[in-house]
């Protein structure tokens, strides 16, 4: 089993869900699998990570917010900023039914070497244990970010080094390792990619593929992928493209055309890279004999990130986007066109903000066929149960003595082969953002501040129509609903 997660990526990025992205790798995944029109994260990238390696909400595993780094001991709870010893992995799990367990990329569910992953169930590491970073260096943050191979801190070559690429690398290694040492067993990888995260760096070999695709602007893009969703039918008539968000200005009027365009072509190219990655992955299973038997997961830990990191000043004046040396993100313009036609970013309950791509492949077990679309509604709590109805293992009730928290997710596997899952609620809360989704209906609580919106998803599914003063009843019954669940989890009152 590979379970591949990317950061930051937004809705429509892929070629296969709209973009003008050149995907050739996934997009042969999806059409060859299955592709989930609804499938969602848990708003960032830690309280996702936690979620996807354990079952559970974000909070139940102590990851409500984001990662300390605190070396003082944090207060423990929810918010406590590192997996807690009240779940376990997806590692820990299927390494008691004889799996090899390998993770290559971003951790960021834990800072201290005694939270790291091979502590956590993973037979062999590499990767990113802290969030964003340079794609060819460490450089000198406010907070040390720290790479480890194995459990000991490793640090970047001085040239030749693409993260990207190593992470890729890494992982084609493990594939061929186990291919010599431990053919027998079965193997989980977990290959976490940090593109295409800020800040926007890229090979000029992949840069050059995208010269002047982005010349006419956000609103083109916008536009045109727009179109192609529907063309693929990704979007049916009841998905209207949201309005350009307030704030985003009309790309005529701007008055630095090249810089925009410069950023979002260095943005496709971390997309592209990541794409060629996965085309290793691929080859090395072919070649292996073992593409056809195993399953492939691909999702984004979040939407799109409309987040400005000038202030962070580790941009050196005069480089180009995408050099070395160069530290910028592509701002909340281009992050909108990302997240066609949602609205809404990175971090907000709204779909813009939690909806991701989600792909499965497995040719001996999934079919395929010509509308390979599902409407099922999965979630990232939903990969732990899945994995563990592919390797007929079982969720412990107790880990190392420690009773484990219930498990959240349910298995996909049915829907994988075609079948539908029952309807089941599904829960949001970050940094005081909250929603839930029951059904059709999806109640959401924190932009503008604290603000009640409700919307029917089966008749509005980009929510541009409040209905929260229609149905005060629907909107009772939901808060309720939730504050039951935020009570179970811990969910900090305010």
């Amino acid at each position: 089993m590979i379970v591949i997660l990317v950061d930051d990526m937004g809705y429509s990025d892929l070629g296969c869900y709209g973009s003008e992205i050149k995907t050739p790798n996934l997009d042969q995944l999806a059409a060859d699998g299955i592709q989930f029109r609804s499938f969602y994260n848990a708003t960032r990238c830690c309280p996702s990570r936690a979620s996807l390696l354990t079952g559970v909400y974000p909070h139940e595993a102590g990851m409500g917010k984001m990662v300390s780094a605190a070396e003082s001991k944090p207060k423990p709870g929810p918010y406590q900023g590192f997996l807690n010893n009240k779940t376990v992995t997806l590692a820990e799990v299927l390494k008691a039914v004889g799996y090899k367990t390998y993770m290559s990329g971003k951790w960021h569910v834990g800072e201290h070497r005694k939270h790291w992953p091979l502590k956590r169930g993973f037979d062999r590491y590499f990767g990113l244990i802290s969030g964003a970073s340079s794609y060819f260096e460490l450089v000198e943050e406010p907070r040390r970010r720290q790479m480890v191979h194995q459990n000991d801190l490793w640090f970047p070559p001085a040239d030749n080094f693409y993260m990207t690429d190593a992470l890729t690398d890494t992982a084609v290694a493990f594939l061929e390792q186990h291919e010599i040492g431990e053919k027998e067993a079965p193997f989980f990888l977990y290959l976490a990619y940090t593109a295409p995260h800020w800040p926007l760096h890229a090979l000029e070999e992949d840069i050059a593929r995208y010269d002047g695709i982005y010349d006419q602007g956000w609103e083109h893009i916008r536009t045109q992928r727009y179109e192609k969703m529907q063309r693929l039918g990704m979007l049916d008539q009841r998905h209207q493209l949201s309005a350009r968000t307030e704030g985003i200005p009309n790309w005529e009027a701007i008055a630095d055309p090249a810089d925009w365009a410069d950023r979002m072509e260095v943005y496709a190219a971390m997309v592209d890279r990541m794409d060629q990655g996965v085309g290793k992955i691929m080859e090395t299973l072919k070649r292996q004999g073992k593409f056809d038997n195993t399953l492939i997961v691909f999702l984004s830990d979040n939407g799109a990130s409309a987040e400005n990191i000038d202030g962070r000043k580790l941009n050196v004046p005069g480089v180009k986007p995408g050099q070395r040396g160069s530290y910028v993100a592509y701002d909340e313009p281009w992050a909108n066109a990302s997240n066609t036609p949602y609205t809404m970013y990175k971090s907000c309950t709204e779909e813009g903000g939690i909806i991701t791509p989600f792909i499965a492949h497995w040719p001996k077990v999934i079919a395929k066929k010509e509308n390979n679309r599902s409407n099922v509604v999965g979630h990232v709590i939903d990969i732990m149960a899945t994995c563990i109805d592919v390797a007929g293992a079982t969720y412990p009730k107790q880990y190392h003595r420690q009773e484990i928290t219930e498990l959240r997710g349910i298995s996909l596997l049915p829907a994988f082969n075609g079948d539908d899952i029952a309807e089941r609620p599904l829960y949001w809360e970050h940094f005081g953002k909250w929603a839930m989704r029951d059904g059709s209906w999806k109640l959401i609580c924190g932009y503008p501040k604290d603000e009640i919106k409700l919307f029917n998803l089966a008749e509005d599914p980009v929510e541009l129509q409040n209905l929260s003063a229609k149905y005060p009843a629907v909107v009772e019954k939901m808060r309720k609903s939730y504050q039951k669940w935020a009570d179970e989890v811990g969910v900090e009152r305010r």
